[in-house]
């Protein structure tokens, strides 16, 4: 791999330990994937972020860089951090500082684009959230692989990244064409579906013929859902997403999606309702228009739920839902929104034993903590639960 003499320095350790322990990531990473060079990001995003996921060898890794002085050099917003009991949350915050004394934004959340982190068309970044990369991929036009951790952490650092995969133009072509011959209409039916094709395609470039989505979120879920139980990073819409004119080039394989496919999925996670003790919406975390939709249902429904509901979202997305008279609603029914966290990368096996949500990406999750799931959306769970 190409390199400038900048960066030959950089390696070489003379501009510091950090900078050069960043850059012997990067350069490793982009000599196993036959990156040509190295190229400026915009911004990153890091996942590593919740003591449940990284551990004590997380906050080693984390320590090592802060006591070499290292500072990231573009802006950069972290995942969600979890939630748990006292030691727990003692060493998520040790977490969180050691982030913050890098210049790193703790306003932790999925959903980045919601807030400042939101780039333009074409922007290169380093993003390392599966849902948040797919997003900016496939929504957004922006280009960034699926990074780790690690990797996304030294590529704020030097402000740079691997020039290779999706940040190529050729590997941003489809590589299938997917035929929505199913029912997909409502928002937890693109969580069926991309539940389904994540586990089919594996790491493909999608190209969907026959989706009208109400909605961005409605891609968001699809996106999220085939990156939780699958390796896709990007995917185009006919008539939707803004890559998809140049998103074909040649004959491509062509497969099929009906109604018996996604009733897979459906009866997968259909627990009934004295198996679950908890609802949780917003994963990813969750828009303003989702949350107006919670509190108008609930209002509708006229009585406070049973069992308590848990909406996870961004500050940002908080911040306007408290303005709005959203929040009220919701804490009027027994619901709360949840900032800075998510329930998946907390330890809620301990808390509950069955989870109702209208997110496929959570109940790939949660069901692999061994909770049951019931997967719906958002109407019936509102109205149907206890």
């Amino acid at each position: 791999m190409y390199l400038t003499k900048e960066e030959e320095l950089i390696l070489a350790g003379e501009y510091g330990y950090a900078l050069q322990k960043a850059m012997e990531i990067l350069v490793a990473l982009g000599e196993i994937y036959g990156a040509d060079m190295l190229i400026p990001i915009k911004s990153a995003q890091i996942a590593g972020v919740s003591y449940k996921n990284i551990g004590d060898a997380g906050i080693e890794f984390l320590q090592d860089f802060v006591n070499a002085g290292a500072k990231v050099s573009v802006y950069t917003t972290l995942n969600p951090a979890g939630i748990g009991d006292e030691l727990f949350m003692e060493k998520q915050r040790e977490i969180l500082e050691l982030y913050k004394a890098m210049g790193i934004e703790i306003t932790s959340t999925c959903t980045p684009y919601y807030g400042a982190n939101l780039p333009k068309f074409g922007d290169h970044i380093a993003w390392s959230e599966s849902s948040a990369v797919s997003f900016a991929n496939s929504i957004i036009g922006a280009r960034t692989n699926r990074e780790g951790g690690p990797s996304s952490l030294a590529a704020a650092i030097v402000g740079k990244t691997p020039n290779y995969g999706l940040h190529l133009e050729e590997n941003r072509k489809a590589t299938l064409i997917v035929d929505v011959q199913a029912k997909v209409k409502s928002f937890v039916d693109y969580s069926f579906l991309g539940y389904y094709l994540g586990k089919t395609l594996k790491n493909d470039v999608p190209y969907f013929k026959g989706l009208k989505p109400k909605n961005a979120d409605y891609l968001k879920e699809l996106g999220a859902s085939m990156a939780a139980t699958g390796s896709i990073a990007l995917y185009h819409v006919e008539g939707e997403t803004p890559e998809y004119r140049g998103a074909i080039d040649d004959e491509l394989e062509k497969i099929q999606v009906d109604d018996e496919a996604l009733n897979e999925v459906k009866e997968k996670y259909n627990a009934e309702w004295t198996d679950i003790d908890v609802i949780v919406i917003g994963c990813p975390h969750a828009s303003i228009q989702e949350i107006k939709e919670v509190a108008g249902l609930l209002a509708m429904r006229g009585k406070p739920l049973k069992i308590p509901l848990y909406i996870m979202a961004s500050r940002t997305v908080k911040f306007l839902a408290d303005s709005l008279g959203y929040s009220a609603i919701i804490e009027r029914y027994n619901g709360r929104i949840l900032v800075d966290t998510c329930l998946i990368v907390s330890p809620i096996e301990k808390w509950y034993k069955g989870v109702a949500t209208n997110s496929g990406k959570a109940s790939f999750y949660f069901s692999s903590a061994g909770l049951n799931v019931r997967l719906d959306d958002i109407e019936k769970i509102i109205m149907g639960a206890p």
